[in-house]
């Protein structure tokens, strides 16, 4: 395309793209390429070759020419057998969390309505909120262990009156579970929504499923993406059918593509690998964060998810980042995400040989800044 015409383009987008689209920048997903990549939360156990050959047998059967079941039946089936769903839950899946959050957004959201979260929290929340007009809130959390200031946060409910609760549980990025007084304050003291995303329940130990029924405004959302299904992108949301019928009016038909729904079918019928994995995932966690805590420098912070986040001393987060990029090692620099994530670094468990290759990189790294601080 020719400059002139770029130009023309850049005037178009300028009149018509809704400025605070503009005014955004697109969600940034780094290279990792030749790296260890334990900076995404992904499981890094693939599948045994004798599953991975039973599931391209089944792959080959499947008709590729034909539209996905629109509903999903028999991986909602399976879906309510593996998680124990109560039978009068409802259920609607997604293209991954990301879509069930943004339906929910066009269903509550919008001008004059609030998403409501605490914050440090899962970037997606903010994002959707914008790109839908609906008005954000975030909520700070405690700064010495990101537990919810529950004063604060009952307070910035009844104030904001939110048209729907984002709580991430365990939270992103920080790893903890919030007290259960808290969650059920919470849903008690909503006017609109709560929605509990328990992305990382298969590394928690406590869930909110067994709330389901009790309370009329109470969904919980789980995905498949950190038990080592990410590349087939699926998320469900359960909860009272009231508001899922509704929900199910802004959900795009066959969301849920053919290959997902017979591939995580097909997965979760061996479910036993994938609860084996986050066993393995589990224990490597533990032994993670004591590795990261005997350094005296650093400072890990408890984890239920399948990370860990660590703080390093005053302005020395971007130089290990960069010190363990150089060594091949790619993790998440939080630093910059909220202020009480200064000199915050995330990292992935991984497999035993990757975790090992991160603690003698991150040694490294903390030597190399300690030199050049002296």
């Amino acid at each position: 395309m020719s400059a002139r015409r770029i130009e023309r383009a850049e005037r178009r987008v300028e009149q018509w793209v809704r400025p605070e689209i503009r005014r955004l920048s697109a969600y940034h997903v780094p290279p990792a390429e030749g790296m260890i990549k334990l900076d995404a939360m992904e499981n890094p156990y693939g599948w045994p070759p004798e599953m991975a050959a039973a599931w391209l047998q089944v792959i080959r059967r499947t008709a590729l020419n034909r539209y996905p079941d629109p509903h999903a039946k028999a991986l909602k089936k399976r879906l309510r057998a593996n998680m124990r769903l109560p039978d009068a839950a409802g259920l609607v899946l997604g293209n991954g969390s990301d879509e069930l959050i943004q339906m929910l957004a066009l269903l509550v959201g919008g001008p004059g309505r609030i998403l409501l979260t605490p914050e440090p929290g899962f970037a997606m929340y903010r994002l959707i909120a914008e790109v839908t007009g609906t008005g954000y809130r975030g909520v700070d959390l405690n700064a010495e262990d990101f537990s919810l200031d529950l004063d604060t946060w009952l307070s910035a409910i009844e104030e904001v009156q939110p048209a729907v609760i984002f709580v991430a549980h365990p939270n992103n990025p920080t790893g903890n579970l919030f007290s259960e007084q808290a969650l059920r304050a919470t849903v008690e003291h909503a006017p609109g929504l709560v929605v509990v995303d328990e992305a990382y329940a298969p590394f928690a130990s406590h869930s909110m499923l067994r709330w389901l029924g009790r309370y009329e405004n109470l969904l919980v959302m789980r995905t498949l993406s950190k038990m080592g299904l990410a590349g087939l992108r699926l998320g469900l949301l359960a909860g009272p059918a009231p508001w899922l019928r509704e929900l199910e009016k802004v959900r795009l038909p066959y969301n849920v593509n053919t290959l997902t729904q017979v591939s995580a079918d097909f997965a979760l019928d061996r479910s036993a690998v994938l609860d084996d994995q986050a066993a393995r995932i589990r224990a490597e966690r533990a032994r993670l964060f004591e590795a990261i805590n005997d350094n005296a420098r650093l400072h890990a912070f408890p984890s239920e998810a399948n990370f860990v986040l660590f703080r390093t001393p005053p302005g020395w987060g971007g130089g290990v980042f960069s010190a363990l990029l150089d060594a091949g090692i790619l993790i998440k620099n939080v630093g910059g995400a909220h202020p009480l994530l200064a000199d915050c670094l995330r990292v992935t468990v991984g497999t035993p040989e990757e975790n090992d290759a991160f603690i003698k990189a991150l040694t490294g790294a903390i030597a190399r800044e300690s030199r050049a601080g002296t």
